[in-house]
C-alpha cells in the first residue's frame, strides 16, 4: 500500500471536514479538476479556487459537514474511497432553504495523484437518499 496515498486522501477528507481551506494547496494540485455527480448542479471544479468554492458550497449548508471514510482501495496513481457523508442542512444550498434536517449518505470518489498531489477526482453520492432526507421527493 502507497502510505503517501494514502495519507493525502485522509488529509483531502480532513480539509472538508475542518474547512481548512489553507490546506487546499497541500492536497490539490495546481491543474486539480473534480468531476462532481450530475444533480449537484454543477459540472466540475478546476484548480484551488474550484475546490474552495465546492467546500464553502456545502460548509455554507452544512457547517457541520463531516465524512467518515469506510473503506480505501489504492492502486498504483488511483485512490477509491467509499465514506459516509453527514451534516444538518442549517443554511442555505444554492436556491434551497435550509431545513434544519440531519442528513447522511454513502458517497464514492476515485482520485487520480500526481506528485503526491489529487489532480482529479470523479465523484457519485446516493442524491436520491439525499434528496428524501431532505424532503425534496416522497419517501416511498
Amino acid at each position: 500500500m502507497d502510505h503517501t496515498n494514502k495519507e493525502v486522501i485522509l488529509k483531502l477528507h480532513h480539509v472538508w471536514n475542518s474547512g481548512s481551506y489553507e490546506l487546499i494547496p497541500d492536497v490539490y494540485a495546481d491543474k486539480f479538476i473534480a468531476h462532481w455527480p450530475k444533480g449537484w448542479g454543477i459540472n466540475d471544479s478546476h484548480g484551488h479556487d474550484g475546490v474552495a468554492k465546492a467546500i464553502k458550497r456545502i460548509r455554507t449548508a452544512y457547517p457541520d459537514w463531516h465524512e467518515e471514510v469506510a473503506d480505501m482501495i489504492i492502486e498504483g496513481d488511483r485512490v477509491v474511497t467509499r465514506y459516509m457523508s453527514s451534516g444538518t442542512n442549517s443554511g442555505k444550498f444554492d436556491n434551497l432553504p435550509a431545513t434544519g434536517k440531519k442528513i447522511e449518505f454513502t458517497e464514492i470518489s476515485i482520485y487520480r495523484i500526481h506528485d503526491n498531489k489529487v489532480i482529479e477526482q470523479w465523484c457519485l453520492g446516493d442524491d436520491i437518499h439525499l434528496s428524501k432526507q431532505l424532503g425534496l421527493i416522497p419517501e416511498n
